[in-house]
């Protein structure tokens, strides 16, 4: 259930970005109306999660100096990064109006800070069993 919580959070995040941000679409074909557009986030959540759960903490590793260096700065350039990994392979996929579109590196600077914002706030609302 919690898994769940977290996806629709991370959908809900997304979809916050995409429009607030510029450079930022969710591609849905307008005849599948507003439910069209909410499966096509939450797949998109899917792949998001998919991603931050397997590469970034690889990245984050990796890029552990930077970090440090940069007293946690760094880390906005790994979200942003993530947003687009997430964007690109959403991309991959068969069906050309579905997806993620990031239009720019600040667009995604953007929407990775919007997203982290969205799911820390609304992370806390939602109970861990740990």
């Amino acid at each position: 259930m919690q898994l769940v919580l977290r996806l629709i959070i991370n959908a809900f995040a997304i979809w916050l970005a995409a429009e607030w941000v510029g450079g930022i679409d969710i591609l849905s074909p307008k005849e599948n109306g507003t439910g069209g557009e909410i499966l096509v986030a939450l797949a998109i959540a899917v792949v998001f999660t998919a991603v931050n759960a397997l590469v970034k903490p690889l990245v984050k590793l990796l890029s552990l100096p930077l970090i440090v260096l940069t007293l946690g700065l760094f880390l906005l350039l790994i979200n942003a990064l993530m947003l687009w990994l997430t964007a690109e392979i959403t991309e991959l996929v068969e069906a050309p109006e579905y997806g993620l579109v990031v239009n720019g590196f600040w667009a995604a600077v953007l929407g990775g800070i919007i997203i982290s914002l969205v799911n820390w706030v609304l992370g806390v609302l939602v109970p861990d069993n740990d």
